[in-house]
């Protein structure tokens, strides 16, 4: 059955993982000084969905596009030496998690069906390429393609074909919304097991829930009463941050594999643990700026940190490289 409104097992799955780690190590000391040197960057709220590469039409065609694109939201960084995959769209060139945007709503403009489930369900190779194309070449190509399938033949198997159904199942729940997307679509089903337990992660997951309440303003069905269940969403760029201002440390082995830029095994118990430590650290950070009289979401406190890592100071030692379909 799906969770009571405002719980979400996140947190509570990942306690163990922390409390038995052996890479990863969480340094509580630290989170007042990043608060006070950085902390004026907090931002007031999450910024709007107004994008050049976002698509808006007020209409359940939205809200089928948003989830397209948290389908594929994962994984853009390329390997050591190959070039980053860019998308040109509006005159402008675009890579990563933007890239992405652009090109989905490029494929809208050019009258690709991608919010059609039928059409996602049969999609082919050659289709895909299509609208991905640009300079270099996107990761993981191919369980992309297998993951969009899943997701029209989920979306027509038990959501009649739409994502809007499974959202106003959720009546207005951001957890049960979250429980619906693990349990329709494995795609999303971001856990792993590891010598403390299994950990629920659920990264995708939770920013599809966060881009429907931002994109429809908390409004239609962006309309969730227990928003701030969502936790961190815990990717590569936040430890990142987290191990500049020294609020996470990594056991020698393990951080001279990640400054080597070594690639990590998905699921492994060292990428677990940076990824479970994430979630903690965001926790304890927006405990530490609510004593501060600052009232921050653990949404709010990961769009700090991500903010963050697009300045200089924090991107003089490398994110740990994992290739996954998850983040």
């Amino acid at each position: 059955m799906p969770p009571s409104t405002g719980k979400l097992p996140v947190l509570a799955s990942i306690e163990p993982v922390v409390a038995r780690s052996r890479w990863v190590f969480f340094h509580p000391e630290r989170i007042d000084p990043a608060v006070d040197e950085w902390g004026y960057m907090l931002p007031d709220g999450i910024s709007g969905w107004d994008h050049p590469c976002h698509y808006f039409d007020a209409t359940e065609k939205t809200a089928q596009w948003i989830f397209v694109l948290d389908v594929l939201n994962h994984c853009f960084w390329p390997d050591v030496g190959e070039p980053t995959w860019t998308v040109s769209y509006g005159g402008e060139q675009y890579s990563g998690y933007w890239g992405l945007a652009a090109s989905l709503k490029r494929a809208v403009e050019e009258k690709v069906p991608i919010t059609d489930a039928a059409f996602l369900a049969e999609l082919s190779a050659k289709d895909l390429k299509s609208i991905f194309r640009g300079e270099g070449e996107i990761p993981l190509f191919e369980e992309r393609l297998l993951n969009l399938r899943e997701a029209g033949r989920g979306l027509l198997s038990q959501w009649d074909g739409h994502i809007v159904h499974l959202v106003e199942a959720s009546e207005r729940s951001a957890a049960r919304a979250l429980y619906h997307v693990v349990s329709s679509f494995s795609s999303f089903r971001d856990e792993a097991w590891h010598p403390g337990g299994k950990a629920l992660f659920w990264k995708r997951a939770q920013i599809f829930v966060a881009d429907m309440n931002l994109a429809f303003s908390g409004r239609k069905w962006g309309t969730f009463q227990d928003i701030d269940v969502l936790t961190a969403f815990a990717d590569y760029k936040l430890p990142q941050v987290l191990r500049h201002f020294g609020i996470i440390s990594y056991r020698p082995q393990l951080a001279l594999r990640i400054d080597r830029q070594e690639e990590l095994g998905s699921a492994c118990e060292e990428e677990i643990e940076i990824r479970a430590h994430t979630i903690m650290a965001v926790e304890a950070l927006r405990r530490a700026f609510a004593h501060r009289g600052k009232t921050a979401t653990s949404v709010m406190v990961d769009s700090w940190l991500w903010q963050l890592g697009q300045l200089e100071p924090f991107r003089r030692k490398p994110y740990h490289r994992c290739r996954t379909i998850f983040y």
